[in-house]
């Protein structure tokens, strides 16, 4: 049965969807004004004045995209939400099946295949004709949709699996579900951590040795000089898709993986490909990745325990719609979702901040072991200057958005060594 009238946690949900929209918007807004300022005078030189305004107004594109596709998407959402959408979809779901199981994974495999579907234009305008009209996108359809059928595959066999268990802990364990699944995310990001890169990349890209050379020669002699165990340092064809460069560190122990974007070697000398390599190893180092996966598995922790003292209250399903005394998982699960908004943004908060710390020490230490940070300053602003970046980002969309510092605060870190 259907609810009549809208509940008083429904009214709470739609509080938090409305408030979430209009901070974005509010620090879209702030943002979109700090083209008028001008360029900072350790950036100069970043920018010709026609390279300025053609960064100027690929933003404005992709803000008035994003504005787009916030708006269209909070609104869906309401709409779902009022017209009681979610439940409906739920007695569809049930009269296929009674298993707790089945139905959770005909519901979220159907919302998120729907989600895609409604998405895709949006996607497709942002890759097709705005990244394409600034020069970056490389993407054919053919690999578009080799991606999207690989993610598909991907996320019904992965997510699937997950879900399945996930909800089997439910039914079967109880009060102590919560500790069940948090041991299960726990192995599984230890999982992923480690074989990311080389089980899940080389399915969408391909992954080749850095080879003999000077930049080799270069890098391992760094890696000797800070004792790094360099055993895997890969090349992607990161411009089988975009001209936007980059380069990460992942895995753990053996595992351990530095990838390096043919965009990058592209456009690097040596010496900052050296650098850029310095402030990944930075990382490892610092154990970054180490610090912040403990934190994500806490955090999960605590998400998982207070979910366990809501989910199965009836008043959640009753928020999205359906009229019942009896909880129904997966219409509790999205309702807790949804209410637990505001502690995500703040929880969101403090990644970013403690990611940008990351960021500063990473290059501290590349300048430190490299001798200069000279490289790494020009590698960053080439960067920077490639990818048409903001060099005047807000200060507050920087807070709540920011995982690495602005160029501008990474140069004068870098400076004041």
């Amino acid at each position: 049965m259907i609810t009549t009238g809208i509940s008083s946690i429904t009214l709470i949900i739609i509080a938090f969807i409305l408030f979430d929209f209009i901070l974005e918007t509010i620090l879209d807004i702030l943002n979109a004004k700090t083209w008028n300022l001008p360029i900072p005078k350790e950036l100069a030189g970043i920018y010709d004045e026609e390279k300025y305004a053609k960064a100027r107004q690929y933003h404005q594109a992709r803000e008035r995209l994003s504005t787009i596709t916030t708006v269209f998407s909070t609104l869906l959402l309401l709409a779902f939400l009022l017209l009681k959408g979610f439940a409906y979809v739920h007695l569809e779901v049930a009269q296929i099946s009674h298993s707790p199981i089945v139905q959770a994974l005909l519901f979220f495999g159907g919302f998120a295949l729907v989600s895609d579907i409604i998405g895709m234009p949006f996607e497709w305008y942002g890759i097709f004709k705005i990244e394409e009209k600034f020069g970056f996108n490389k993407m054919t359809w053919k690999t578009y949709i080799a991606d999207k059928i690989k993610g598909y595959l991907l996320g019904a066999i992965i997510g699937g699996i997950l879900l399945s268990l996930f909800v089997w802990f439910y039914t079967v364990a109880g009060n102590k579900f919560w500790l069940y699944a948090w041991i299960l995310f726990t192995v599984f990001t230890l999982f992923f951590t480690m074989f990311y890169t080389t089980w899940i990349v080389p399915i969408f890209n391909k992954l080749v040795p850095l080879q003999e050379g000077t930049l080799r020669e270069k890098i391992e002699a760094f890696a000797q000089k800070v004792n790094f165990p360099l055993t895997n340092i890969f090349v992607i064809d990161g411009s089988k898709r975009s001209t936007k460069a980059n380069a990460y560190f992942s895995g753990l122990g053996s595992k351990k993986t530095i990838v390096l974007f043919d965009t990058l070697i592209q456009e690097q000398t040596e010496e900052e490909l050296v650098s850029v390599l310095a402030h990944e190893v930075g990382h490892y180092k610092m154990k970054h990745i180490q610090k912040g996966m403990l934190i994500g598995i806490a955090q999960m922790g605590i998400i998982l325990f207070i979910l366990q003292l809501f989910i199965n209250k009836p008043e959640l399903s009753q928020a999205l719609g359906l009229q019942t005394d009896v909880p129904v998982f997966h219409l509790g699960l999205i309702a807790f979702s949804l209410l637990y908004s505001p502690i995500s943004l703040l929880t969101g908060i403090f990644m970013n901040i403690f990611s940008r710390k990351n960021e500063f020490e990473a290059d501290t230490y590349a300048q430190q072991n490299t001798g200069t940070g000279e490289h790494l300053i020009s590698a960053l602003k080439k960067l920077s200057a490639n990818n048409l970046s903001n060099l005047n980002p807000n200060k507050w969309y920087v807070f709540f958005h920011y995982s690495h510092p602005p160029l501008l605060e990474r140069v004068k870190n870098l400076m004041n060594k």
